[in-house]
């Protein structure tokens, strides 16, 4: 105990604070999951049906702030997003520290607020889920007609 004591009094000391939360940090882009609107990995950044759902819904994002994986920046989905974050003064930052990572499961793009909003799902394909029409909306099926020889002989009518 005293040891860890001692190192964190001699970094202090030097001006090195210590860090909450490394591993999430690095997950995320420096940022926290806590403070997580939305996530996209990086595999996610390629597929075309969930890049139409983030720029559909990209004027949502507008109180936050958008963080991008420096190491995907040359795709064209991510130079698209950074020109229509410009047009709609949506803030995004190009995160390009040891936290950007290009491997599929890693973070592409987050959507982050400046404080902790701890939202349950934040994978787009949660976040914007297809819409699942309750048992009113779906079509019923047609009731089978009965011949008129049928309906005759039929038992418990």
């Amino acid at each position: 105990m005293t040891d860890s004591l001692n190192d964190r009094l001699e970094k202090s000391a030097a001006g090195v604070s210590p860090q909450t939360k490394p591993d999430e940090r690095r997950k995320f882009l420096g940022s926290l999951r806590e403070r997580t609107y939305l996530r996209m990995t990086v595999a996610q950044t390629q597929n075309p049906i969930l890049q139409k759902i983030f720029l559909d819904h990209l004027n949502d994002y507008q109180p936050y702030n958008i963080l991008i994986n420096g190491k995907i920046s040359q795709s064209k989905f991510v130079s698209t997003v950074m020109k229509e974050c410009s047009k709609r003064n949506i803030k995004f930052t190009l995160v390009n520290d040891q936290t950007a990572i290009d491997e599929p499961d890693a973070t592409g793009i987050l959507v982050v607020a400046k404080t902790a909003i701890n939202r349950y799902r934040i994978a787009i394909n949660q976040v914007y889920a297809p819409t699942i029409k309750s048992a009113d909306q779906l079509p019923t099926p047609p009731q089978k007609k009965h011949s008129f020889f049928s309906n005759l002989f039929r038992k418990g009518k």
